[in-house]
């Protein structure tokens, strides 16, 4: 196996490992042990640099090394507000022991409709939890937690298919959050996606004002597709995108870049 092959294959190794410390973060409450972080990576042999490297990584990414993060670092003053309040308001449910918990959860299991409501009234308070653990990563915690709820109201309704108790718990906890880790990548992706179109708006709308500037008036959409090298199709989109607002481009193929996207 020649070096190259070598420095890939513990690249992968290495993502490997990261998703790996990454999952078992999650199922253990957004920690992790620094035993276990040792245990993961020693094959790797990595150097004190490169592990102080991981540890930043994972704790930019809410993942406590030794004990969980603390999310009232990552919550808004609003968002705070709005936590206390829910809870104030979730607190009116009565509680259920740990017992009685697993009690009504089997009955949930069965299908007994009062006992999935009583479940998924006391799994609300842990939703609130898990959202704080997902704070600060570009979704305002009430989006967060009513996307908690959805998958949690979902989740009760398919305990049917679990054996155990623990299992139907365990699951109940996944869905929960993977259906915040999905808003939050969501999110990103969306940001990523109108980064890309506001790029394109700025590239038009520079290249219109240079042109106007040499030809001293509002320009066309042909001739700055002439001048710009720009295709006249991605000219007509920013003028669209913006609303017309690109300024050096002159109203008329603002009505020209309309009428040609009605035929």
């Amino acid at each position: 196996m020649n070096k190259g092959s070598m420095n890939h294959d513990k690249q992968i190794l290495f993502t490997d490992t990261l998703e790996q410390i990454r999952q078992k973060a999650k199922a253990q409450g957004g920690c992790v042990s620094q035993e276990e972080l040792e245990a993961a990576f020693g094959p790797l042999a990595l150097t004190d640099a490169q592990m102080s490297l991981v540890q930043d990584y994972l704790r930019q990414n809410r993942i406590g090394i030794g004990e969980p993060p603390d999310p009232d670092d990552y919550l808004a003053a609003e968002e705070k507000d709005y936590l206390e309040t829910y809870l104030e308001e979730l607190r009116a449910l009565p509680p259920l022991s740990e017992g009685e918990k697993e009690a009504v959860t089997l009955s949930a299991m069965a299908g007994d409709i009062d006992a999935r409501n009583r479940l998924t009234e006391a799994y609300l308070p842990e939703v609130a939890e898990i959202a704080k653990l997902y704070a600060g990563q570009g979704v305002f915690l009430e989006d967060l937690i009513g996307e908690g709820n959805a998958a949690l109201f979902a989740g009760v309704g398919m305990l049917g298919a679990m054996e155990h108790a623990s299992e139907a718990q365990g699951m109940l906890g996944k869905m929960i959050m993977d259906a915040m880790e999905d808003a939050i990548a969501e999110n990103a992706e969306t940001g990523r996606r109108n980064g890309r179109i506001a790029d394109k708006v700025n590239r038009v709308a520079d290249a219109a004002r240079e042109l106007a500037e040499e030809l001293h008036r509002k320009v066309t959409v042909e001739e700055l597709a002439a001048e710009s090298g720009i295709s006249r199709k991605a000219i007509e989109d920013a003028v669209r995108i913006s609303g017309g607002r690109i300024e050096d481009i002159a109203d008329g193929a603002t009505r020209q870049a309309s009428a040609g996207r009605q035929a």
